[in-house]
């Protein structure tokens, strides 16, 4: 804004620069709140960056136990109901409870202590804490050493069968009797790196059926094998090779008479479990091993 120069005087017009000054919340949009919400964004975006650097850098055993670490393991005793808030935790000052490192401190001290404390005379092992009755085990030790003679007498008196004895071994363990049927350096009970039976071998596992058919015991069946390797063990290896050979003598089994409801089990353990243990490559470690198992019985009997 300009004022006229007074008349007559030739000096320029004053110039007067009038500044307003706004008073308002203008410098608000730069205050530091939202310095606050990044500090807060960026530790949690470090926070899962590193918790996805623990879950590919760590194995499971070691993020169970991170997991353990960070678990709750003290017991809460107003949710439990178990002694009380006070100084004493429900206990009273004479309370000759001394489980734990103070008297009368822990939380389930009256159920961690019998009021006996002792045991029974056959705490733990008495014969109605166990599914195998002595009974029942005696009547089946009788009855797999009558099949034990019984097919031995049986292969002894076949012309084609009896060089066939040197293969079979009976083998009392504590799941049962075991029937071993075992290769050597001359013969194979089944073709070479196949699933296929040699027919002798077939015929004795027939007689092993018909033998046991009688039998109320359940059956378990562990196919074996040397540690010679395949050439490519994606297309078949010595797992493989184990657990064909234990089925296909489930299935001889089973043609000879053995119901379905008899196998507990058929597995195959390749060449981790061999006899020789000198020379896994031994063909003595090639085997099959047919158990039949101790009746099971139920609490109580």
């Amino acid at each position: 804004m300009a004022r006229a120069a007074p008349h007559g005087n030739n000096q320029p017009p004053k110039i007067i620069i009038v500044k307003k000054i706004i008073d308002g919340g203008h410098a608000g949009h730069h205050g530091g709140a939202w310095k606050v919400a990044y500090a807060d964004f960026v530790t949690a975006m470090m926070a899962f960056f590193l918790l996805l650097w623990l879950l590919g850098a760590t194995t499971e055993k070691q993020r169970k136990g991170i997991a353990d670490y960070f678990a709750p393991t003290l017991l809460d005793k107003k949710m439990t109901g178990l002694g009380g808030n006070g100084v004493l935790g429900g206990e009273s000052i004479l309370s000759n409870n001394k489980l734990g490192p103070r008297a009368a401190s822990a939380p389930i001290a009256s159920i961690g202590i019998p009021m006996s404390m002792s045991g029974g005379q056959k705490s733990g092992t008495g014969d109605k804490g166990s599914l195998r009755n002595p009974a029942a085990m005696q009547l089946d030790k009788q009855a797999f050493q009558a099949i034990k003679t019984q097919l031995e007498k049986q292969i002894k008196a076949s012309p084609r069968l009896s060089k066939m004895a040197d293969h079979i071994r009976f083998v009392p363990t504590q799941d049962g009797l075991r029937i071993d049927l075992v290769d050597n350096a001359d013969y194979s009970m089944f073709a070479l790196g196949t699933t296929a039976l040699d027919a002798k071998a077939s015929e004795l596992i027939g007689m092993i059926a018909g033998t046991i058919a009688g039998t109320p015991n359940t059956i378990m069946i562990r196919g074996h094998t040397d540690s010679v390797p395949y050439g490519d063990p994606r297309a078949m290896n010595n797992w493989m090779l184990s657990s064909g050979r234990a089925e296909a003598t489930r299935r001889r089994l089973a043609l000879g008479g053995i119901p379905e409801t008899r196998f507990e089990r058929i597995e195959g353990v390749a060449d981790r479990e061999p006899i020789i243990t000198s020379d896994p490559g031994d063909p003595r470690n090639r085997r099959v091993a047919i158990t039949l198992l101790y009746r099971q019985g139920t609490f109580g009997q």
